[in-house]
């Protein structure tokens, strides 16, 4: 690892174009995923279902993402990579624009299903793009912008959901994001190049061949198993974080909001200086600083009782901190491990694997924590030291990557 003692590279427009239209892409997907949770509560009236079968919609998105993304990576490295984003992502708008007009449970489901399939290539074309048009020195920047997308999201995206069903219906959130998003899906059209250089290499003509030599890539294997460990941290502790708030610090239901608004506006600021600080100092060296933060808050955070409120919202931005300064790095630094004619594959087979992997923990975390009679949850802190040790093996083999990738190739 090396510091960058020059100047950081400028951006020029044409790239700053392509980083906002991709932190927006991003923030549609994000969105898209995370606003059907809070609105359950007028979903399940409306459409007559039960908590269960809200439950197999919700996961119905992920996996149909996970599947889709595996199945699509054999694909993913033959056509020009800004078609293939605008055919899924036009696929994604149809799906959402079914969520806006569906009626029944059935519909809903379908709805769901298809709009998982398509957003789940949709991250990973979004990764490669990143990758191709972005030199190493840029790309903790570029990833750092990309990721404010999940924090803008719950500043930006879940209030404004939440606000337009309370003055229309349910439906109204979905196609909101649906005559958005149409409109970026033009800019882009319009405006982005064709992104098409890996399209000049050589590589294996038959999809399946193609995606089976991506898997059994030798290099490959430490950043599959890092994708997989990262997913740990955000299934096991965060489905739970509201409960945990509500019912172990004894923060009121009024006051929650409160919490995620001054996270998501902070964390804004923090994921584009991670991606400063990795361009300027390395991206290991501040992946490391974020897992040893992480590990350090999230067993503080899982071990806590009754806290004030600001206590709670100082413990946020800090466990959020170090969240952010792993994740940024850790794309920036695992951007450069596929070769280009193998990015589209890699990518896709991340998002499977980070989407299977979430499932997996989610449902581990489920059996781990119980209820007391007095509604606090119990074994939380078995949650937190599981996050704990993912995050050592996390660090091992970011270093093993991170020996084998300089931060000075492109």
């Amino acid at each position: 690892m090396s510091t960058t003692d020059a100047k950081a590279p400028r951006f020029t427009g044409y790239e700053k174009f392509v980083v906002a239209m991709l932190a927006f892409l991003q923030f549609t997907i994000i969105i898209d995923f995370m606003i059907l949770s809070p609105l359950g509560a007028f979903v399940m009236p409306a459409l007559g279902i039960t908590p269960q079968q809200f439950g197999i919609v919700v996961s119905a998105y992920a996996l149909a993402a996970g599947v889709t993304s595996f199945v699509a990576a054999g694909f993913a490295d033959k056509f020009d990579r800004k078609r293939l984003l605008l055919f899924f992502y036009s696929g994604f708008m149809v799906g959402t624009l079914l969520c806006g007009l569906a009626e029944s449970f059935a519909i809903l489901l379908v709805a769901r299903v298809i709009t998982g399939m398509f957003a789940g290539v949709i991250g990973a074309t979004v990764m490669a793009i990143a990758t191709d048009l972005f030199p190493m020195e840029k790309r903790g920047r570029v990833m750092g912008m990309i990721q404010t997308a999940f924090a803008a999201s719950q500043v930006l995206g879940l209030p404004a959901g939440l606000y337009l069903t309370n003055h229309w219906t349910w439906h109204a959130p979905f196609l909101t994001i649906v005559v958005i998003g149409l409109g970026v899906g033009a800019v882009i059209a319009l405006n982005m190049k064709p992104v098409d250089a890996h399209l000049k290499l050589h590589t294996e003509s038959n999809a399946f061949r193609h995606l089976w030599a991506t898997i059994a890539e030798p290099r490959h294997f430490l950043a599959f198993g890092v994708v997989g460990l990262l997913a740990t941290g955000g299934y096991m502790l965060l489905p739970f974080g509201a409960d945990f708030t509500l019912n172990n610090f004894k923060i009121s239901a009024g006051d929650l909001p409160k919490i995620y608004l001054v996270t998501g506006l902070c964390m804004i600021f923090v994921g584009p200086l991670a991606g400063r600080a990795a361009d300027k100092f390395g991206k290991f060296p501040v992946f490391m600083f974020g897992t040893l933060l992480s590990i350090v808050m999230v067993i503080f955070y899982t071990h806590l009782g009754e806290t004030p409120l600001l206590g709670v919202i100082a413990i946020n931005l800090l466990l959020f901190i170090g969240i952010f300064s792993r994740i940024v790095p850790s794309q920036a630094l695992m951007s450069a491990v596929p070769e280009p004619a193998k990015r589209g594959a890699f990518n896709a087979v991340c998002g499977s694997l980070q989407q299977i992997s979430g499932g997996v923990c989610a449902a581990l975390a489920g059996a781990i924590v119980t209820r007391a009679p007095d509604g606090r949850l119990e074994h939380y802190p078995t949650v937190g030291y599981v996050v704990a040790a993912a995050a050592v093996f996390t660090l091992f083999f970011m270093y093993k990557i991170s020996r084998q990738v300089p931060d000075k190739k492109a």
